[in-house]
């Protein structure tokens, strides 16, 4: 039993054991370029410090389509999602935010965005508050498991891109 127990010992402390590689950070701005030209259509590159962890940005969702990309800012604020719905219906933002409605809304940088508080975020996919907004036929949808501030922070960084969305569309029009 003891000679066994050796073996096993031997085996366990033998056998090199390694940390995974490092994961290749992800260029947002690329992957959004490469989907823009696929789709053939505007999408939306949000602004954020360099230190934020991008863990996705992929297209999304079945019915309807989505951009979007989830932040990690640091450690302690949890995680912050970016979606750009395309040719999203009013309910979407609703269906994303499992069931929850707009409860206010706020101007940020001269953009009209719907405030949502989310009641109970373990029904809502850890999802404690949000923001949405019309973009020419897309609607964007900031949310996660962060503060009012850095959603504002990623909110504002769009609001050129979205006006200039509106624009684009209002001239199809």
């Amino acid at each position: 039993l003891l000679v066994t127990l050796g073996v096993v010992l031997v085996i366990v402390f033998a056998v090199p054991r390694g940390t995974p590689p490092p994961r290749e950070p992800i260029d947002v701005a690329a992957v959004a370029e490469s989907i823009s030209q696929a789709e053939g259509r505007t999408v939306l590159v949000p602004g954020v410090p360099t230190e934020w962890l991008v863990n996705r940005a992929s297209i999304e969702g079945d019915a309807i389509p989505a951009w979007t990309i989830v932040y990690v800012p640091d450690e302690t604020s949890g995680f912050l999602r970016f979606a750009q719905g395309f040719d999203a219906d009013p309910a979407w933002t609703t269906r994303v935010l499992s069931g929850a409605s707009a409860d206010g809304t706020i101007e940020i940088d001269g953009i009209q965005w719907d405030t949502y508080a989310i009641p109970d975020p373990s029904r809502a996919g850890n999802v404690s508050a949000a923001l949405s907004t019309q973009a020419g036929s897309d609607v964007v949808l900031i949310y996660g498991s962060t503060d009012a501030a850095t959603l504002e922070l990623v909110a504002a960084s769009v609001s050129d891109q979205i006006a200039a969305l509106r624009a684009e569309t209002s001239e199809q029009e």
